[in-house]
């Protein structure tokens, strides 16, 4: 089960944390990956772990904010390997601060990333996945989302944004069906990884957090990375348009 053999997956924000586990997970089940990030040095790092372990891996520069920049890395990755068969838009930031404290350039800058960014990235992996019809799409969401998920004090333009990514996962899906591309969103809860760490959250809050999470621990990135396998596979060929939360029972507590 969960064979990837020989598909082209793109992976977003994969230089560290999650979208590092995600690709080092894809790679291992058979996919040829490209990793991306803003920084080529640290993704060609992952790369290289990945083909040190009998994986095939690319890197690539990618601010996924920039149309222009997202247009030439999936060229280059199309190019290279002849198709695009999976995406995770794992890129995305979290600078928390009170809601009457964030600034307009606060506002748009998480917006451009963790909204826009996934945007440009679906939409231009889905022109590619069209040729085939044959995709997955996944979009990295949040808990802190809105709707079923929570609020989360300081991420007022955090939430919106993956509240967005939530609303946008379920239309895409939609649209895009008849294509034969399946997209799909994941909502990790409390996750252990390098993002988290410098939010720099108070010991004492971190204790009320995990209070409330049934399972009394933070998540691992490679448990949002097995949900990530299995919505890139065969496997989950009749699911689409949802969103998966990946939170330790959190939502359910």
């Amino acid at each position: 089960m969960f064979d990837l053999k020989d598909k082209i997956a793109l992976i977003t924000g994969a230089r560290r944390g999650m979208g590092k586990s995600h690709a080092i997970a894809l790679a291992s089940q058979g996919a040829k990956v490209a990793v991306t990030d803003i920084d080529e040095k640290e993704c060609q790092a992952v790369a290289d772990e990945i083909k040190s372990k009998g994986g095939e891996a690319a890197a690539f520069k990618l601010d996924v904010s920039n149309k222009a920049e997202v247009d030439a890395v999936f060229d280059k990755v199309v190019k290279q390997y002849g198709r695009l068969d999976i995406l995770v838009n794992n890129a995305g930031i979290y600078q928390p601060k009170p809601a009457l404290e964030i600034t307009e350039e606060d506002w748009d800058k998480m917006i451009d990333i963790d909204l826009k960014g996934e945007f440009l990235c679906a939409q231009r992996a889905a022109k590619e996945m069209a040729k085939n019809k044959w995709g997955r799409i996944i979009n990295i969401a949040s808990i802190a989302s809105g709707g079923v998920g929570v609020g989360i004090a300081g991420g007022c333009h955090y939430t919106a944004a993956k509240g967005g990514v939530i609303g946008m996962t379920e239309t895409m899906a939609v649209e895009w069906a008849p294509l034969g591309i399946n997209v799909n969103a994941i909502g990790p809860g409390a996750i252990d990884t390098p993002m988290i760490s410098s939010a720099q959250i108070p010991e004492e809050a971190m204790k009320q957090m995990m209070a409330g999470v049934p399972l009394k621990r933070i998540g691992k990135s490679e448990e949002v990375s097995a949900m990530v396998v299995f919505l890139a596979s065969e496997e989950a060929s009749y699911v689409t348009g949802a969103t998966f939360y990946v939170d330790g029972g959190w939502l359910a507590g």
